[in-house]
């Protein structure tokens, strides 16, 4: 909890408001992996999760990094982490969306070979969203 309610107050502060994510928000209900990356005395500091869509795609949640372990490739192991636990559930498209006042974020997945695509889902007509999608 202490993650997400760390990155509500980063992500607010970036764009200057209380931000409402669209669609329904991740759930029990409704993701399949959620990790948790700690540190050698137990303190989380990096979290994603993986929400499975239709036909073979799923979407990555929830990435998060505390500000001190940026850097340190604590979010690309998660993210490798979980595109592994995609493809053991047969997802061959990974999506996600991001925000347009997330320079950092939108730097990250391309690097890490994400390409930016149209809006999907409840993303569609969000003019704050910037969208990304990798084939595994």
């Amino acid at each position: 909890m202490r993650l997400r309610t760390a990155q509500l107050i980063e992500v607010g502060a970036a764009f200057g408001s209380d931000v409402q994510e669209p669609g329904s928000p991740p759930s029990a209900d409704n993701i399949a992996v959620f990790l948790v990356a700690y540190t050698v005395e137990g303190e989380a500091v990096a979290c994603g999760a993986l929400r499975l869509l239709d036909d073979g795609s799923a979407e990555i949640k929830r990435m998060f990094v505390e500000s001190a372990s940026r850097g340190t490739g604590v979010a690309t192991t998660i993210l490798r982490a979980l595109e592994s636990e995609a493809r053991e559930r047969d997802v061959h498209t990974l999506q996600l969306e991001t925000g347009t006042a997330l320079p950092a974020a939108m730097r990250f997945y391309e690097r890490e070979g994400y390409v930016p695509i149209e809006g999907f889902g409840p993303y569609r007509s969000g003019s704050l969203s910037r969208c990304y999608s990798r084939l595994l």
